[in-house]
């Protein structure tokens, strides 16, 4: 895989300030946010505590209100961890998600959403992920699979439609995308059996956003996991 790149979550630093804004190039990232947010049970007790690996700007933060956590986030990008800390989160560390900087069995779930896709060894993230993940708490992952027609979605018409809430030309590399079958092999050889959900934009949020009557899209799961999919499990 010459040619890849290994730095691009840090390039979110030029984006920081755009984090929150919905109808600027990350926006999309906060409709799968709060679709993720769907799979994070309640806590079931007092103590129990949160990771969002690559937590960008803290989309993830907001959704989680009232389900008793205390939430953690680890980045790269030194900016957008300020913004993550002004939104919902208790702690933030800027860290590689590939040796996160925690103990093994210390949080009661672990998210992973829209960053696997952008690392040349995705499957080293799960396997940390899991290593963090105490016996009996949740795993959420989702990405995009390795798929023909993720590449003509997520790059051809995503990175090029003259739309709000593109992403950058260049976002996406598809030899980075993420191989479903690998990817639940690799949580069962950690102990977590994933169940995968696709998910995609509804159609009549998506036409009132680009007709700019609403300002978020939700996000609905279908049986197709070949473009934007979702996994999630339990670490037994």
């Amino acid at each position: 895989m010459s040619g890849i790149r290994s730095d691009f979550i840090t390039d979110y630093d030029d984006l920081a300030d755009t984090w929150w804004d919905p109808r600027g190039p990350l926006a999309p990232l906060g409709w799968i946010a709060r679709a993720r947010a769907d799979f994070v049970p309640v806590a079931d007790h007092d103590r129990a505590r949160l990771l969002d690996i690559a937590c960008g700007g803290g989309l993830f933060g907001p959704h989680l209100a009232g389900k008793g956590y205390r939430v953690f986030g680890v980045d790269l990008s030194a900016l957008s961890l300020r913004e993550a800390t002004r939104h919902g989160f208790d702690a933030v560390a800027r860290a590689d998600m590939a040796r996160l900087p925690f103990a093994d069995e210390s949080f009661d779930v672990v998210t992973a959403g829209q960053c696997l896709e952008h690392v040349p060894d995705p499957f080293a993230v799960v396997t940390e992920a899991c290593r963090v993940l105490r016996p009996g708490g949740t795993l959420v992952v989702d990405t995009i699979a390795d798929t023909r027609v993720a590449r003509l979605v997520a790059i051809t018409l995503a990175e090029n439609a003259p739309l709000p809430g593109r992403p950058p030309r260049g976002t996406h590399d598809h030899r980075l995308f993420v191989n479903r079958e690998r990817l639940t092999r690799t949580a069962r050889s950690q102990g977590v059996e994933l169940r995968l959900f696709g998910l995609r934009p509804h159609l009549r949020d998506g036409l009132r956003y680009l007709a700019r009557r609403r300002e978020r899209v939700r996000m609905i799961r279908t049986r197709s996991t070949g473009v934007l999919y979702l996994g999630v499990g339990e670490k037994w």
